[in-house]
């Protein structure tokens, strides 16, 4: 098993980590390859455990349009597209031309290439030019982000859609103070606080690998 940070907690016990992944099925060739690549070359993504959970919640809210914020290589937004079937509309974001780049390569050896939309830039701004509203967005940028990421993600949910967060508890750091130049840090705790004081949105934090926070919108 590849021990990288996208398998690992912060604050889980090793032992559970690992009885955790060793409890789940092994993947395709294609998510394989791209565990593989991830782990060598410090790509961030979800990892498998997070990614079950997700596609979980696409398959019970039948969430069939969908907007990632924060891409990478396409991990997360494989298993998204997966998840909601052949009449899905995903779209990847990512800032950088490569990652995209590689991502539409995954994307295509995977079957899933027409149902996802591949859009380069800053995935805020990305949202806010898109048409419509949505079922489900993935929030997975830069930690420092999360706070406006939550305010240009609300009017883009419709009502009883879902707002999935990564990194929540970011390795522990979430729940202890923060340094006065980690701005990351600063603005994961935000975005915690922000989400369970909002009457909009009705969430809740789970401790699972670096903590994913679901909202679902009143």
């Amino acid at each position: 098993m590849i021990r990288s940070e996208n398998l690992r907690s912060g604050y889980i016990q090793d032992d559970v980590d690992e009885y955790l992944y060793t409890l789940l099925p092994e993947r395709d060739a294609v998510v394989s390859e791209m565990e593989a690549y991830a782990a060598e070359n410090r790509v961030p993504i979800i990892g498998p455990a997070v990614a079950r959970m997700l596609a979980l919640f696409v398959q019970i809210s039948g969430a069939k349009r969908i907007f990632e914020m924060g891409s990478a290589i396409g991990y997360s937004t494989i298993w998204l597209a997966r998840a909601a079937g052949p009449k899905v509309k995903v779209f990847y974001t990512d800032g950088d031309q490569e990652n995209a780049r590689r991502a539409q390569n995954y994307f295509h050896r995977a079957g899933v290439a027409k149902r996802i939309e591949v859009k380069v830039g800053d995935a805020l701004a990305l949202l806010k030019k898109a048409p419509g509203t949505f079922d489900l967005i993935f929030n997975d940028v830069d930690k420092h982000q999360y706070p406006d990421a939550l305010r240009v993600a609300l009017p883009k949910l419709r009502r009883g859609a879902l707002l999935i967060t990564d990194n929540t508890l970011w390795s522990g750091k979430a729940a202890r103070p923060a340094a006065e130049d980690d701005d990351d840090t600063k603005g994961v705790q935000e975005f915690n606080r922000l989400v369970y004081a909002s009457k909009e949105l009705y969430p809740v934090l789970i401790p699972l690998r670096d903590g994913v926070t679901v909202c679902r919108k009143n």
